[in-house]
């Protein structure tokens, strides 16, 4: 199952959200500054490309189904929106080598919004993971979201609400998206037509992940050949670890970081110690921001909490 945002051709879950900011902009009222918040894999990179789909793609012989919410696969915009070459869109995001996003990449899009443009049609700039902006680029953007051109909308994307300066949301439309356990496995379940609480192991069910999580760990396990019934969550995190499966895939180390806090968290329910657990999960999150922020080796941090706890 494909999950790149710029490729799904349907939305699932995000339908109120969809009509709700095509209600606005099709009464002229729409703010040319959107935000949208949640959890990463809820669907908010998808939601923001069908959004744009629509408006741009009106008028084109495959325009927007908004009564079924999907993209025919010949829509003009849609091939364009994929090969990140529409003429009314401007893509900014983190890039691979990158810990944040740039000064410089805010300038260029700034370039870009001076252009005059062949057509009438609205212009998208999309700022995906907009937590990961410096302090230099958020300066930047603000200036020109202050003031922005005619007819040019902004749509940022963020995975990450504590780490967003408050003179940024306060410029912006908000709308939060957030999923109950029960919501999110109802979208899984859409989108690969299989019930899968009947493939996992209870125990390694997180009632907090978002449907994109979901999803990854079932591609992961059927690309390594796993049987997720035949884990619980500590032998499932031992074999991440013992495998090094974490340092192939960025993906993998995410999944890897989110089973932990859940042994973390079914630990906390169980123990007696749970001021001791507090102190080393504490400890222990601290290690896993400082190899991100640093750059460091993880391995002897993964290996640690197994020798330790599992």
């Amino acid at each position: 199952m494909n999950l790149k945002p710029s490729e799904n051709t349907k939305i699932y879950g995000m339908e109120n959200f969809f009509n709700e900011i095509v209600g606005l902009y099709n009464h002229k009222k729409m703010p040319n500054k959107i935000l949208l918040s949640g959890k990463r894999g809820s669907g908010k990179s998808t939601l923001a490309y069908h959004l744009i789909n629509y408006i741009l793609s009106k008028g084109e012989e495959f325009k927007y189904d908004s009564d079924n919410f999907t993209i025919n696969p010949e829509n003009k915009s849609f091939k364009l929106l994929q090969n990140n070459s529409h003429p009314n869109f401007y893509l900014i995001d983190l890039l691979t080598e990158k810990k944040n996003i740039d000064v410089a990449q805010i300038r260029e899009m700034i370039t870009y919004t001076n252009m005059s443009t062949f057509n009438n049609q609205a212009r998208f700039i999309l700022i995906d993971n907009i937590e990961h902006l410096n302090k230099n680029s958020v300066n930047a953007l603000l200036k020109i979201i202050e003031e922005p051109n005619d007819n040019v909308f902004f749509i940022l994307i963020n995975n990450n609400e504590k780490n967003i300066l408050p003179t940024l949301k306060s410029r912006c439309l908000i709308f939060k998206i957030n999923f109950t356990f029960e919501e999110s496995m109802n979208i899984c379940n859409k989108i690969l037509n299989e019930n899968i609480l009947d493939n996992i192991n209870y125990d390694l069910i997180n009632y907090y992940n978002s449907p994109g999580e979901i999803i990854n760990l079932i591609n992961f396990s059927k690309e390594k050949s796993i049987n997720l019934n035949d884990y619980d969550i500590s032998s499932f995190i031992s074999l991440i670890i013992k495998n090094n499966y974490y340092k192939k895939d960025k993906l993998v180390k995410s999944l890897l970081i989110n089973f932990i806090e859940l042994f973390f968290l079914k630990q906390y329910r169980l123990t007696d110690r749970k001021n001791s657990l507090l102190n080393f999960y504490h400890k222990f999150i601290q290690k896993i921001y400082n190899t991100e922020r640093f750059n460091l080796d993880d391995e002897s941090l993964f290996l640690e909490f197994k020798s330790k706890l599992l």
